[in-house]
């Protein structure tokens, strides 16, 4: 069969959407002489009745993406921001509720964090901040006109412990080089999402800030208190903490880099290296990715942490 008598394929439109990507909107709520800050990167995704854009360009149903990024900033002003994941369903729940076209609206937040300064001079601590150098809050808000996902979590929380961790009794090959160690440094960046059992606007709504820091503190908690024999193991106590301590709280997701800590060899220079001197290595690094669930739960959170 030639190329021109071949039939041609049958070609249909897939999954699809659009929207205005990362943007930074920074509100500051003046409380007389005090000031409050939040700082987010928001990122807004519409989907639905789109397929005669794509087909013919015709943008009857097409709400322009400049509209969405004005509408961060007006409810900004109009309604502030409690927390992350408030404001992101008070955004999806208006495009989705707003447009006959748009079915299904997903917000991605990203949330910097600020600490007050307070000087000598006792001054500036009501209205000046320096920025956190500790991780940084994520959410991601999904409404289909009728059930909510929000799915939580943090990025880039380093952390260490420089004892209680070993690594021995692995299996082996003729490639395997890796001495077995029986006192090591475990270092990691958490990336975790967790989701929410919320998901219906006749259900009590969680107070996100605080459960938020619930199972921050969760977390950290249970790496600290765990004797390591793997970072996998460590991750699971991680998960499990989490889903314990907190109700609201479904599941939760993480990816964690191992990043080698590895003794150096000072006998050339006649000195002996008890576990205290340490070449740290940013790659390549083994990668621990799971999910912990609470019982009864789906798997729903994206094996993709990078979606997010």
């Amino acid at each position: 069969m030639t190329a021109e008598s071949r039939p041609a394929p049958t070609v249909i439109l897939g999954q699809n959407q659009y929207g205005k990507a990362e943007n930074r909107v920074v509100r500051i709520t003046r409380d007389g002489a005090t000031h409050h800050i939040k700082d987010l990167n928001v990122s807004i995704a519409l989907s639905g009745d789109m397929a005669e854009v794509h087909h013919s360009g015709a943008n009857t149903n097409v709400l322009p993406t400049d509209t969405t990024k004005n509408t961060v900033y007006a409810f900004a002003k109009e309604y502030g921001i409690e927390s992350a994941e408030q404001f992101g369903i008070r955004l999806a729940r208006h495009f989705v509720t707003s447009q006959e076209s748009i079915h299904r609206a997903r917000i991605r937040i990203e949330e910097y964090a600020w600490d007050r300064i307070a000087t000598s001079g006792g001054t500036g601590g009501e209205h000046s901040f320096v920025r956190k150098g500790r991780e940084t809050r994520v959410s991601e808000i999904d409404y289909d006109g009728e059930r909510w996902q929000i799915i939580s979590g943090l990025k880039d929380l380093t952390v260490l412990n420089s004892t209680d961790s070993e690594f021995w009794g692995y299996a082996k090959d003729r490639y395997t080089t890796l001495q077995e160690a029986y006192d090591r440094i475990l270092a990691t960046d958490v990336s975790a999402r967790w989701r929410y059992t919320w998901s219906a606007d006749d259900m009590p709504a969680p107070a996100w800030d605080s459960v938020w820091e619930q199972a921050r503190t969760a977390l950290i908690e249970a790496f600290a208190d765990t004797y390591s024999l793997s970072l996998q193991q460590t991750l699971y106590r991680m998960g499990a903490r989490v889903v314990e301590r907190v109700d609201e709280i479904a599941e939760i997701r993480f990816a964690l880099p191992n990043n080698h800590h590895f003794l150096v060899d000072l006998t050339p220079f006649g000195l002996t290296n008890d576990n205290e001197v340490y070449l740290a290595a940013d790659r390549p690094y083994g990668l621990i990715e799971a999910t912990v669930l609470r019982d009864g739960a789906d798997q729903r959170i994206p094996a993709d942490l990078t979606l997010l």
